[in-house]
This record gives structure tokens, C-alpha cells and sequence, in this order.
């Protein structure tokens, strides 16, 4: 009884210190496009929601390719928090929370008590589960209901399964790409028993989810005819490696140093499940499953994204957390010695460290000082000023931040892979956009053009002198002054006489 108290307790205190590790920056770290959309269309209510996920494009495409499920979560905290900065990321945090409580039960489920807390620690750390721990996007909320669902089938609780299965699927589409290798698993390992369970547990889930399996089509003609995404290459398997252990990005002088340390600790990782298999087939049978499950839902997405590109390395997430696991497992139950098993847990400790400075310090693309930038227009602002964006990507987080700041964007051209924002979409959000910076600018007798300075150097590095739109300015307007807020720049133009 004492000893299951100290571990209740040590649970506590590994809960309260990943709290703490995702409090860091919860108010000051930027927001970026995808965060401040997820805000604007969650503010709307359920009816709004649905209707904008529901919506078919001219192009019999959806005009948002996510189910609704978070959309509605969020809907209903803000309810009750408030729609903040620090309130919207704590569900997040909350979440995220109960996703490390997931990894511990399964841990203890396969292990022992204190393998389960180092798994527990180590999703705790690792920079990837934190920033989506802190993000207000539904990968996170993906994550714990299909970590939920791996220890429904652990405990063989198929009606939870179920019901886990078909929530995930209903917060984003690439569940899937989880849940097929996760299913496979008795097959594998030739348990015909399970498997016929398993069956009816997805068949029930699958009637759950079958409301929206009408939609999928239109969702699928969204992500393939109008999605960023690009066919991941080979390389994809050492960002992956980067991406799992001290998280993108890093600054160039610390890529070696992560590199090698991810490298040093999945390698290390690796030979003691194959070794294990020498020495210990039940242990060996654990390690196994694990990896399996880190590593087969990353390459399955792979392939498939050769054909339809899908590749989103954020989706990862649940298998991130069993590779938490995964780690755990091979330090602590693979007999290996003490002194290697202190430099496997020093070299997770410092790719953290890494990854976590960078998290908290990175201001770079995407992500901007909008409040800062919205505040020195406010505080200059003149009747006949025109507030332009060069792309949503700027717009919606200042848009966010201040409501009443007149303001619009330069749209993508139609049918564009960038074109993901539907003018349906627009119009419940009550956006403004312009075709193009001359019917945005017809009217202006000063000019204040927003644009991050990544859309500059791509298009120089293409060999443009600078970018089209500011070209124009350029021509046409005066340019009185530039303001630079870390990777956004703030153009001021005059009109002539």
C-alpha cells in the first residue's frame, strides 16, 4: 500500500513539473496562421462550426479539411475561460496532461511501475510533446484519445475502444494512419481471439464514425487539390529522428549537436530490442510492439504521401508517445548496464534542454509580434490609411489580436496549393481579402504593408529582384519608412501628390 501511495506520488510530481515545463511562455510565445484560425472558427458556436466543416467549395472540395471535433472542444472551454491567450493554451496544457497519464497506464500496463514513470518523465520532456502540449491545435487532442485507445486494446475494454477510435477519427482525418498499424497488432501476434474482439470493436467504431464518412470525399479533394503539403523524401527520416528526440527547428549551430544525440539514443535504443531478442523473448516481444508502433504509423504515412501528399510530421504525435515508451522500455528493462543507462537518460535530458530553449526562444517564421505590430499602426493611424497583408499568414493572428483595426489580405490565387482559406470560410470569419495589391491599394493615401521577411528571401532566392507586391509600392507609392519585428516587416508608403 505504501509503496503504490510513492508512486501515486511521484506520478503527482512528474504531472505537476510537465505543468510547469508547458506554462513556460503560455502568454508571451507568438501564435501563429493555424492557432489564431482554430480560435476564430471555434468563437463562432457549434452551429457555425459544423457549417464551415460541412461546407462544399465551387470545386466540390470541403472548405475545411478537419472534422469538427476539437473545433467543438474548444468551442466549449471558452465557454467557461474565456477565449485569451493563457486560456485557450491551457486546454492544451490540460490535455497534454492527460496524455503523459496515458503513457504511464500503458507503461504500467506492459512494464512495471517505475519503467512507467520514466516513460512518463520523458513525454513530460521531450521538446515535441510540449510545443504541441502548448499549441491550440487538435493534434493534441488526437493523441490522447489514441493513446486512449492503445490501452483499451491493452486492457482489452473494447466498448472504450471503440468510442476512442471513432473520436479520434473525428479530430482529424489521419487518425487512420495510427489506427490501421495499431490494429494489425494481433495479427502479428497470431492472438485470433483478440482480433475477432478488435473487429467488432472497429466495426462499432466505425458506425460511430460513419456520420462523417459522407464528408470524406470532399476532404480528401481539399487535402489533394488545395493543400500545402509537399511529397515528403527520403530526408524525412532524419528530420523524423530530429523531430522525436530535441524537435524542430534548431539553430545551425546546434542541428550537429542534436543530430548526434537523437542518432546516439535511437541507435542505443534500437540494439537493446535487438538484443533483448537473444536474451529475453518476452521482454524482446514488448520492445517490439513498441517500436513497431513508433515507427510504423510515420512510415505508412510516408508512403502513402508518395501518391497523396499528407505527410504532416505534427500528426506523429501519438506514435511520439509511445516512442516514450519505447525509450523507457530499452533504459531501464533491457539489462543495461548502470553507466550506459545514465548516459542514455543524459543524452534525452540534453537534446530536452536543446529543444526546449529553442521553444521558448524561437521567433521566427511563422510566428510574429502581432500585438507589438497592431499597436505601433493603431498608435499612427490616419484616416485614409490602408492596413495590407501580404498573405493570410499575417493577417489572421493580427486579426486575432485586434478586431476593430481595419485591415485586409492579399488572397492566393484559386485553386492554388496555398489556397486553403474558402471564401466560405472567410465569410462566416468576416475576413477581408483583395485579390491583388492594386484593387487593395485604389483607394489609399498611405500604405502600411505587412510581410514576413521568409516570403522575401524565397522569392529572391528565385532570382526576383524583390517581391511583386512590394515592386509595385515600390512604383507607385513612396516609401517613408520600414520597421522590422523580428521576421515580420512593416512597409509605410505614402501616396504622391
Amino acid at each position: 500500500m505504501a509503496s503504490l501511495q510513492n508512486q501515486k506520488a511521484k506520478l503527482a510530481l512528474v504531472l505537476i513539473f510537465a505543468f510547469l515545463i508547458r506554462l513556460a511562455g503560455i502568454s508571451s510565445r507568438p501564435i501563429w496562421y493555424d492557432e489564431a484560425f482554430s480560435i476564430l472558427i471555434s468563437e463562432q458556436g457549434p452551429s457555425t462550426i459544423l457549417a464551415g466543416t460541412l461546407a462544399i467549395d465551387s470545386d466540390s472540395s470541403a472548405a475545411e479539411e478537419h472534422p469538427p471535433a476539437y473545433y467543438f472542444t474548444l468551442w466549449g472551454w471558452m465557454q467557461v475561460f474565456g477565449n485569451s491567450l493563457t486560456a485557450v493554451r491551457l486546454l492544451s496544457i490540460m490535455i497534454s496532461l492527460g496524455i503523459i497519464l496515458c503513457v504511464y497506464l500503458i507503461a504500467s500496463h506492459l512494464l512495471d511501475s517505475p519503467a512507467a514513470l520514466s516513460a512518463a518523465f520523458i513525454s513530460a520532456i521531450l521538446p515535441f510533446q510540449v510545443h504541441y502540449g502548448q499549441e491550440i491545435r487538435m493534434y493534441v487532442l488526437l493523441t490522447f484519445w489514441l493513446c486512449l485507445a492503445t490501452l483499451a486494446l491493452l486492457k482489452r475494454q473494447w466498448i472504450l475502444f471503440s468510442i476512442a477510435a471513432a473520436l479520434a477519427q473525428y479530430t482529424h482525418n489521419l487518425a487512420a494512419f495510427y489506427l490501421i498499424p495499431l490494429a494489425l497488432t494481433p495479427i502479428f501476434q497470431k492472438d485470433w481471439k483478440t482480433l475477432r474482439s478488435l473487429t467488432l470493436a472497429g466495426f462499432a467504431s466505425i458506425i460511430i464514425y460513419s456520420p462523417w464518412l459522407i464528408q470524406l470525399p470532399a476532404q480528401f479533394s481539399k487535402v489533394t487539390h488545395g493543400f500545402w503539403v509537399e511529397r515528403p523524401g527520403i530526408e524525412k527520416i532524419f528530420t523524423l529522428i530530429l523531430i522525436y528526440i530535441p524537435h524542430l527547428p534548431l539553430p545551425n549551430d546546434w542541428l550537429p549537436l542534436g543530430l548526434l544525440f537523437s542518432t546516439l539514443t535511437i541507435t542505443l535504443a534500437a540494439f537493446q530490442t535487438y538484443r533483448t531478442t537473444r536474451d529475453d523473448l518476452s521482454q524482446a516481444r514488448i520492445g517490439l510492439w513498441l517500436a513497431y508502433l513508433s515507427f510504423a504509423p510515420p512510415m505508412l504515412l510516408w508512403l502513402v504521401s508518395q501518391k497523396w501528399p499528407v505527410y504532416v510530421e505534427r500528426a506523429l504525435l501519438p506514435s511520439h508517445a509511445i516512442f516514450c515508451i519505447w525509450l523507457a522500455w530499452a533504459f531501464t528493462k533491457s539489462k543495461l548496464p548502470h553507466q550506459i543507462q545514465i548516459l542514455a537518460f543524459a543524452l534525452i535530458f540534453a537534446s530536452a534542454g536543446i529543444g526546449l530553449y529553442q521553444h521558448v526562444a524561437y521567433k521566427g517564421f511563422p510566428y510574429g509580434a502581432f500585438p507589438q505590430i497592431n499597436k505601433s499602426i493603431i498608435g499612427r493611424y490616419q484616416p485614409g490609411d490602408v492596413v495590407i497583408h501580404s498573405s493570410k499568414l499575417s493577417y489572421l493572428p493580427s486579426f486575432y489580436f485586434d478586431r476593430d483595426l481595419p485591415m485586409s489580405y492579399i488572397t492566393e490565387p484559386s485553386g492554388s496549393s496555398t489556397d486553403t482559406l474558402s471564401p466560405f470560410t472567410r465569410e462566416v470569419l468576416h475576413l477581408s481579402g483583395n485579390e491583388n495589391i492594386e484593387s487593395a491599394t485604389s483607394a489609399a493615401v498611405r500604405v502600411w504593408f505587412i510581410i514576413y521577411q521568409k516570403s522575401m528571401d524565397e522569392l529572391t532566392a528565385q532570382g526576383f529582384k524583390t517581391h511583386p507586391q512590394l515592386e509595385y509600392l515600390d512604383q507607385y507609392f513612396k516609401l517613408e519608412s520600414v520597421d522590422s519585428w523580428d521576421e515580420v516587416n512593416v512597409y509605410q508608403y505614402q501616396s504622391p501628390p
